[in-house]
């Protein structure tokens, strides 16, 4: 029976910018959904009453359902996996500032603008979770390439991405933490992170030979 996976996108980017990573996972095997959503406009509950939703219909008759969400995406995928009893599956969080976005907090306090832009999951991307503590295993890729938004933003004084840090990353409880090198965005491009995911969805934890 082949699994399934649902692709969650970030802050500011439409499902489009998931193209790549799923021809990577249908080449890997997996039945490949992307789930598309408004990041700013939309409210946490309707984005994440919806994504439940299709992960209970797309789990019907026994299929697992597995989440890879890159940013918010995967505090997205999370969330819902914490508060929803769901079909069995694991997440992957690709460069997910799981503990909170210290780029996103200085973004906020920036005035009204950069509070509106961060739309109604700005609590989540500042402050993240304490620990997980939820049913699924969650693995997450961080990379650590320091290109993006969020180095010009402010100064970062560890490993980053560009946008979050290899510490923002490292969510107590999680089944594995692996570091590559990409750049936030390259998360969704890269070869050896659909490499990753693919490896820790079948088995639960990533390659770190290779890493």
């Amino acid at each position: 029976m082949t699994d399934h996976v649902i692709l969650l996108h970030g802050l500011w980017m439409r499902g489009f910018a998931l193209l790549m990573l799923h021809r990577r996972m249908m080449e890997a095997g997996f039945r490949v959904h992307r789930y598309d959503y408004m990041s700013v406009a939309a409210t946490q509950p309707r984005i994440l009453g919806s994504l439940q939703s299709r992960v209970q219909e797309l789990g019907q008759d026994g299929h697992t359902v597995h989440l890879v969400g890159h940013s918010l995406g995967g505090l997205l995928a999370l969330r819902a996996c914490a508060e929803g009893e769901l079909p069995p599956g694991r997440v992957v969080c690709l460069g997910s500032p799981l503990k909170g976005s210290a780029a996103a907090r200085r973004f906020a306090g920036m005035g009204r603008g950069g509070e509106v832009l961060l739309g109604h999951n700005r609590e989540l991307l500042e402050y993240g979770f304490d620990r997980w503590d939820g049913e699924r295993e969650v693995g997450v890729i961080a990379g650590r390439v320091p290109l993006g938004l969020g180095a010009m933003i402010g100064q970062f004084d560890s490993d980053n991405d560009g946008c979050v840090t290899v510490d923002e990353t490292c969510l107590p409880g999680i089944a594995d933490h692996c570091a590559i090198e990409t750049n936030h965005t390259g998360l969704l491009f890269s070869q050896e992170a659909a490499r990753q995911v693919t490896q820790f969805l079948h088995l639960g934890h990533f390659d770190h030979a290779e890493v």
